[in-house]
Formats: structure tokens, C-alpha cells, sequence
């Protein structure tokens, strides 16, 4: 019966029982009796399937709808960490993100880890001049900010998990992510030689997690062949950012960083946005050469390079990195009253749960560990 006649019917049925004043006051209920099965009927003459809200009308059953769902041992934290010790310096094009020197790196973390935080990934920032040179010398110096918080962190909070960002732009003089030619281009065997001594320099100092994101071909090889030599491949894992693409969503990174290169760009080395085949050539390269963990960097713009990731990477973990660009615009559009700055975080590093990642790497981190226990 269509809505219409249905209408129809009860308003004939409605009228009829108006005359009759002892029917009326007999049988009370007779119009709501005869609606709901009416109402009943229309149902299932039609698909049930089709019948959806009950499974979200409340909080808790929208929650069951998520095959994923965010919880604070998905989160990395990203921290920048320089060789000025007392450094505690915002970074304009990163909201509510500091500079930390070494002494101010276990106060900062010691309330968010009570908070439930359980990983960081360590970003060193040499300032001191003449620090940074062609070889990056800098980023494996036993006297460096990244070395000496590894070791601080693992002994003063020793339940936090460590990783370390493995690339050599926040210490080369030029910025780019490996060894030059004279002309300007990039020497990979080189630079994967120095990468990988890097790597296990981190490794060797308490590292519980290496994560090369210099994009050299065959680093992934390298390291996991010097942790193996090293008898330490056990207890050190290598995350590879496997998919890591060029683009303009670094700016507040190399801001914070020092890492912009002074001539030139990396495009010949991270991969052209439109690279959906040579991702997934990459991320099957990188678990043949030994990774652990595959990320997927930036996040939101790549969700379907995170959903090939999970594809080809069954069975090993995917991270994504909602990077700097991603972070701060999300802030500017709060700021703006675009939208809820807390609705859309969660909007936001839900999709790319649901695209496959089970590891996020996000400058949200302090607030997700507030939200999640409200």
C-alpha cells in the first residue's frame, strides 16, 4: 500500500468511527492499532534491509560502526629537539609545537606520558653554528641533541617507545636528504652508506624503532643488513616511510626543522603526487628489503596510497603521517570558524584509519590523549 493510500484509508476509518460514539468509547485504541500495523506492513512489503538508523542513533552504537576506532597506542608523537639545552621555542607555522632543548625534553613529556602517551619520534634541530656541512656529520655526533635524548628518554622514561626519524636534511648544509655530486644531484650509493651508519648510530644509543625518510633507493636494505651484522635486528625496528611524497605540505616542518634546502627540490627523489604505481612499486620494495612497518606520508591527500599500502602490506603494520601542512591547516580553518578544531582532528585522522592505517604519526597527539578520556 502506498503512504498516500494509507493516508486515505485512515482518514475514511477516522470518519467512520466518529459516527459511531460507542465504538469510539469502546474500542479507544483502535486508530493507533490500525496505524502501527498499517506502518508495519509498508515495511515489510519494502527491504528491511534498507532500515539503518537504529544501528547509529545512539553514541555508543555509532562508535561499533567503526572498523577501526582511535586509541592512544596508535599515536606518535613528533618532537623537534635541538642542541640549545634550556630551548623551549614555539614554532610559528606549527601551532602549539615547540623547539625543546635537551633539559627541557622529560618535563615536557613527563605530564602527556602520565596522560597515556605511549610513543614519540625524535626530529633533531643542530642550531649551533657551523653544525650543519655537505655530509651531515652532525646527525650521528655522540654529543648531538638526537643521540644524547635517546638515551635520556629511555632512562628517565623508560615506558615511552622510541623512534627516530633516520635522514640527513636537518644536518646537511644544502637540506637535501643525502651526499651531492658536484653538480648538484643526488649520489645515492653514498648517501645510503651514510644513512644507514646514521641508523644504527640511533640504534645502538636505545632506539627501540629506526624510520629512514630520505627516500634513497635501497637504505631499507642497508639498515636492516647493519642491524642483522650488529646482532640487534631482534630488537630494532624498521619503519620505512616507504610512500613519501614531494609537495607543499612541509613548509611548517622545515620552519621548524631547518631543513628547506638552499637550492633545487626533492622532487627526484620523494615521489611525484600523481605516483599512485610507483607507491606501491616502492612499498613492495621496501618489505622485500626488510621493513617492519610501512608508512604513508602525507596522510589526508594519499588515502587511497594508504589503502594500496595495507593491500600489499597484509600483513605487517601501515603508519601514516598527518604531516605539518596537513596540521596547520587544520588549525586555520578552526581559527577561521570554518569548523570544530577537535571534530575535525577526529574527522580527519578517522579517514585515515578507515583507509588502513593502524599507526598515526601526529602533531595532535597531546590533545587525542585529552580527548579520548572525556
Amino acid at each position: 500500500m502506498s503512504f498516500s493510500n494509507l493516508v486515505k484509508d485512515m482518514s475514511f476509518k477516522d470518519s467512520k468511527n466518529s459516527d459511531d460514539s460507542r465504538s469510539t468509547v469502546s474500542r479507544p485504541g483502535l486508530a493507533r492499532s490500525y496505524t502501527s500495523t498499517q506502518a508495519t506492513s509498508v515495511s515489510i512489503a519494502g527491504d528491511i534491509k534498507s532500515q539503518l538508523h537504529a544501528g547509529y542513533s545512539h553514541p555508543l552504537s555509532r562508535a561499533w560502526q567503526a572498523e577501526r576506532q582511535l586509541t592512544k597506542a596508535m599515536l606518535i608523537y613528533p618532537i623537534f629537539v635541538t642542541d640549545n639545552p634550556d630551548e623551549f621555542t614555539p614554532i610559528p607555522s606549527l601551532p602549539n609545537q615547540n623547539r625543546l632543548g635537551l633539559n627541557q625534553v622529560v618535563p615536557f613529556l613527563q605530564p602527556l606520558v602520565e596522560q597515556g602517551l605511549r610513543s614519540v619520534i625524535l626530529f633533531g634541530v643542530p642550531l649551533a653554528p657551523g653544525a650543519k656541512d655537505a655530509l651531515g656529520t652532525a646527525a650521528d655526533d655522540p654529543e648531538g641533541p638526537v643521540l644524547q635524548a635517546i638515551q635520556l628518554i629511555r632512562r628517565s622514561l623508560p615506558q615511552l617507545y622510541v623512534v627516530v626519524d633516520v635522514c640527513l636534511c636537518e644536518y646537511t648544509s644544502h637540506g637535501h636528504c643525502g651526499i651531492l655530486y658536484e653538480d648538484g644531484s643526488l649520489n645515492n650509493a653514498m648517501s645510503v652508506e651514510r644513512v644507514s651508519d646514521v641508523a644504527m648510530a640511533y640504534a645502538k644509543a636505545g632506539a627501540h624503532c629506526v624510520a629512514p625518510s630520505d627516500m634513497n633507493d635501497g637504505r631499507i636494505r642497508a639498515i636492516k643488513l647493519k642491524l642483522i651484522e650488529e646482532g640487534i635486528s631482534h630488537r630494532v625496528n624498521l619503519m620505512s616511510y616507504a610512500a613519501k611524497f614531494s609537495g607543499c605540505l612541509y613548509g611548517p616542518f622545515r620552519d621548524a626543522a631547518g631543513s628547506c634546502p638552499s637550492f633545487g627540490d626533492r622532487k627526484c627523489y620523494q615521489l611525484p603526487p600523481g605516483g599512485r604505481g610507483l607507491a606501491r612499486r616502492a612499498i613492495r620494495r621496501d618489505i622485500d628489503e626488510g621493513a617492519d612497518i610501512i608508512m604513508v606520508k602525507p596522510a589526508s591527500s594519499y588515502l587511497d596510497i594508504i589503502s594500496d599500502a595495507k593491500d600489499i602490506a597484509k600483513d605487517m603494520p601501515v603508519a601514516a603521517y598527518q604531516v605539518s601542512g596537513e596540521y596547520a591547516m587544520i588549525h586555520a580553518g578552526a581559527k577561521a570558524g570554518v569548523f570544530d578544531l577537535k571534530t575535525m582532528a577526529f574527522e580527519s585522522t578517522e579517514g585515515i584509519l578507515r583507509a588502513g592505517a593502524g599507526i598515526v604519526v601526529s602533531y595532535f597527539t597531546p590533545q587525542f590523549l585529552t580527548w579520548l578520556d572525556a
